[in-house]
């Protein structure tokens, strides 16, 4: 992990979305923390437009992200539609 994300954000942000800090296997959670990783990343990316590496790996983390809320939406439309809401994810 970067330096960006320590662990107490990290269990932070499992708490939140997850139920529990160790809950670390919740798919809430996992799209919470690729969204926070997400974030942090398009702001680095502003500041230096080259970096081709971290580019892709953000193009990465979106296509996770993105098959993640797929199977959520899948299985649980509910929570779903509330954690959309939550995040602030598509308008």
């Amino acid at each position: 992990m970067a330096v960006y994300l320590t662990s107490e954000k990290k269990q932070e942000i499992f708490k939140q979305h997850g139920g529990d800090a160790n809950n670390t296997g919740s798919i809430e959670g996992q799209i919470a923390l690729f969204t926070f990783r997400i974030k942090s990343l398009s702001e680095h990316l502003n500041k230096f437009k080259k970096d081709h590496a971290t580019r892709r790996s953000l193009l990465m983390m979106v296509g996770k992200r993105k098959s993640l809320l797929e199977y959520l939406k899948r299985h649980d439309i509910n929570k779903y539609r509330a954690l959309i809401q939550t995040l602030g994810l598509r308008g």
